[in-house]
């Protein structure tokens, strides 16, 4: 009788310990399968996007991406990080970069662009400067300017600028002509 008494004491701690291995062995498995799923994305996108991405930024690593209708063509959207900078970039199914955009500092933006910004949003702040650049003929061309600001009305705006300051696109304006 004590000896089933001393099996019963035990018999508790001993479940204890199998669930406790149990759900260590099982958390290690869900990480080990999260891990090829999140590669298996990334193995997703076609060759020559990949070979179009690496040829100009040979140290992307990316981040995110989508396939994406522009215009009249389909682009792969892509989120990435090289050398700690923020980049995006579209490419074209074929491989070819169609633009591509670089974070930069606030005080770096052209001076006609940032009179145009506080001209249109006084007292706001910049969250986030993408230089966008256009690949044409194989070459660079500076495009403009997407930049996130927190209005004065505490409201998230981007507003997209050429370099000499005009307004390209402004999803302020968008959403004050959805709300009329």
């Amino acid at each position: 009788m004590k000896k089933s008494w001393r099996l019963l004491a035990v018999f508790p701690l001993m479940l204890l310990l199998l669930f406790s291995f149990s759900c260590k062995k099982q958390g290690k498995e869900a990480t080990v399968q999260e891990k090829p799923e999140e590669e298996a994305a990334m193995n997703e996108l076609p060759q020559a996007i990949m070979d179009g991405l690496m040829a100009k930024f040979p140290e992307a690593e990316i981040q995110k991406w989508a396939k994406e209708q522009e215009e009249d063509m389909v682009v792969y959207d892509i989120e990435f990080k090289q050398e700690d900078m923020k980049f995006e970039a579209d490419i074209k199914e074929d491989g070819t970069i169609y633009n591509w955009e670089k974070e930069i500092e606030a005080q770096n933006l052209p001076e006609a662009v940032q009179n145009a910004i506080d001209t249109k949003y006084p007292d706001s702040s910049i969250k986030e400067v993408m230089e966008i650049t256009a690949v044409k003929d194989g070459e660079d061309v500076l495009e403009g300017y997407e930049v996130t600001l927190e209005t004065a009305d505490m409201e998230e705006v981007e507003i997209t600028l050429a370099p000499d300051g005009k307004v390209l696109e402004d999803s302020g304006e968008e959403k004050q002509e959805e709300e009329k």
